[in-house]
């Protein structure tokens, strides 16, 4: 599967919306996506935890490990480094990560979709 980049940045918020080390569900451009403040940046992934195929991945719990960026799903602890979506719990499982800027105060996000 290739992987492609819409051209178009979508405002979502302001970045004072986004409280840090907590997740927060938006629906850009018709796709649910998890957007996330850390104190590393800004992060944005689908929406959809995988494993289970409900849209909870925006109330996951945030935190870290060995010093990457993380939200462990809710509903069964897996949990994926939010630069790459990956899942570092189940080889092979990962989520679609979206591109995410700060621009004059508010949050973008420029959606990449699975061809």
């Amino acid at each position: 599967m290739n992987t492609v980049t819409t051209v178009r940045w979508h405002t979502v918020c302001p970045l004072s919306r986004l409280d840090l080390d907590r997740g927060v569900a938006a629906l850009v451009d018709g796709v649910q996506v998890a957007l996330f403040r850390t104190a590393d940046g800004l992060y944005a992934i689908e929406n959809r935890d995988p494993v289970t195929g409900a849209y909870v991945l925006s109330r996951g719990i945030v935190g870290s490990r060995r010093g990457v960026p993380t939200v462990a799903s809710p509903l069964h602890k897996q949990v994926y480094d939010l630069r790459t979506g990956d899942c570092l719990d189940l080889p092979g499982i990962c989520v679609t990560r979206h591109e995410i800027r700060c621009r004059d105060g508010m949050v973008e996000v420029r959606l990449r979709q699975e061809e």
